[in-house]
């Protein structure tokens, strides 16, 4: 399977600091997006730790375990070196990221979730969210208190029940998909999708690639910078993080 992908993260146009990071290993074929705690010490450590240390614990084990499994296995160890990291320093303590992962094998996409950061599928034109946040918001609609129009507007939006490196025991969510000709993976933190509509993100991709059957490198370019452009256009309240991805 050959991959194509391209990722960018933006500090966005009210926030003094990134606390986002992102990593994008062509070599792996393993992304990621890792949006720290805003508001909490160390955020941005702890998502720079994250995308350090998961493709090297990917690189030293993948010989060990399936996709599923190895992913779990990373996410965990990663939230463990981030808890003890904070224990240890103690300006640090409280710190966390969410982390949105994918990484590709054979046919399959495989993904690794926790927090609000979210991976999509583009498939003929039409977008669908993969993850799950783990947030309150999604907690409440999980049981009917309100539906996604009252979601949006909830003033406790932002606030996440499961993170990275908060707690010492923590997994994440691992989903594995069939990957189908002329998909497309979309992996962007709260920045994008709290502020640029699903049919709008539709509308700039589809805008930007116009031949599906061979997106090229630039084609995925474009369409992570028009992406951060619009949400930016749209406020640009909080950093901004995209990864695009293609299997060929």
């Amino acid at each position: 399977m050959t991959v194509i992908a391209s990722g960018d993260t933006h500090i966005g146009m009210k926030r003094k600091t990134n606390q986002d990071s992102i990593c994008v290993d062509k070599d792996l074929n393993f992304f990621v997006v890792a949006d720290g705690m805003g508001g909490h010490n160390g955020g941005d450590i702890a998502s720079s730790m994250s995308v350090d240390l998961l493709p090297n614990f990917i690189r030293e084990n993948q010989s060990k375990y399936e996709v599923p499994v190895l992913l779990d296995n990373a996410v965990h160890f990663v939230n463990n070196a981030i808890y003890e990291h904070g224990l240890k320093n103690s300006h640090l303590e409280g710190m966390g990221t969410t982390i949105s992962a994918i990484m590709f094998n054979e046919k399959h996409i495989n993904i690794a979730n926790i927090g609000d950061s979210r991976v999509y599928m583009l498939h003929k034109q039409k977008l669908y969210q993969l993850t799950r946040d783990h947030s309150l918001v999604q907690e409440r609609l999980n049981i009917g208190f309100y539906d996604r129009e009252g979601a949006r507007k909830d003033p406790q939006k932002n606030v996440l029940i499961k993170t990275v490196g908060f707690e010492n025991n923590v997994r994440p969510d691992v989903y594995q998909y069939k990957v189908n000709k002329n998909d497309l993976f979309l992996i962007c933190s709260d920045g994008l999708h709290g502020k640029v509509a699903d049919q709008d993100i539709v509308h700039i991709i589809t805008n930007q690639i116009k031949d599906f059957d061979h997106i090229t490198q630039a084609d995925l370019d474009n369409c992570v910078s028009k992406l951060i452009d619009q949400a930016n256009a749209n406020g640009g309240q909080d950093n901004i993080s995209v990864i695009l991805a293609a299997a060929n």
